[in-house]
């Protein structure tokens, strides 16, 4: 991101490791979260791509919600179980403020909104959505509520997929077909389809395209 203050909205992204502390190898789960921000940073355009700061966190920035919804969603199904990541968005201006060896120093009202909503995801989480992971803030905006709804039904279907209902979801999500998901895994296209409906798949990724076209059009 090549200027200090954004001038219009952005949303900015602070997201953590879930249960990294308990990893028997941290490099290993470092190197995991790695491979899986270097995926959505593939398939989504930044305009900060997702890095890793300091500790088990990450953040990032992005133009619209619709590109910080998909990549976090990416980042999820990237990580192989048992890890996963819980994300905060925060929608308003950003100030960089600086640079460290951990990657651009971020203020603002999107950057503490959205250390707000992850503070939000785990009070949540020890609460009645122990599958939430990913929560918007924006004071004021309508919107929220709809993209929130999205993210509790979105994030509790994530959670409860296996290691392959989430490599089919990645898959289907970076253009791959069922045919070729088959091949991969060895599988019949029955099977994968069969799994594909088991884990929500088309809620998960048919609700994406739903809400990236509400919040587009909101934008306009």
């Amino acid at each position: 991101m090549d200027m200090k203050v954004s001038t219009s909205s952005v949303v900015a992204v602070i997201g953590d490791l879930v249960g990294s502390r308990r990893a028997t190898s941290r490099r290993e789960v470092q190197d995991a979260l790695l491979v899986a921000l270097a995926t959505a940073a593939e398939a989504v355009p930044a305009l900060q791509d997702p890095e890793p700061t300091i500790g088990d966190e990450f953040q990032a920035v992005y133009a619209t919600v619709a590109d910080a919804l998909r990549a976090t969603l990416l980042i999820r199904l990237a990580l192989p179980l048992p890890w996963d990541c819980r994300a905060g968005l925060g929608r308003g201006r950003l100030e960089i403020v600086g640079t460290s060896d951990y990657g651009l120093t971020q203020d603002g009202p999107a950057w503490w909104s959205a250390r707000e909503a992850v503070v939000e995801v785990k009070r949540r989480e020890d609460g009645r959505h122990p599958g939430l992971r990913t929560w918007l803030v924006e004071s004021g905006d309508e919107e929220v509520g709809m993209v929130n709804a999205y993210l509790l039904a979105r994030d509790e279907l994530v959670s409860r997929c296996d290691e392959r209902q989430r490599r089919l979801v990645l898959g289907l999500l970076q253009g791959e077909t069922q045919k070729d998901l088959a091949a991969r895994e060895g599988i019949s296209a029955s099977a994968v389809s069969q799994s594909l409906r088991r884990a929500g798949a088309w809620s998960v990724l048919d609700g994406l395209e739903q809400i990236s076209a509400a919040t587009t059009a909101g934008a306009s």
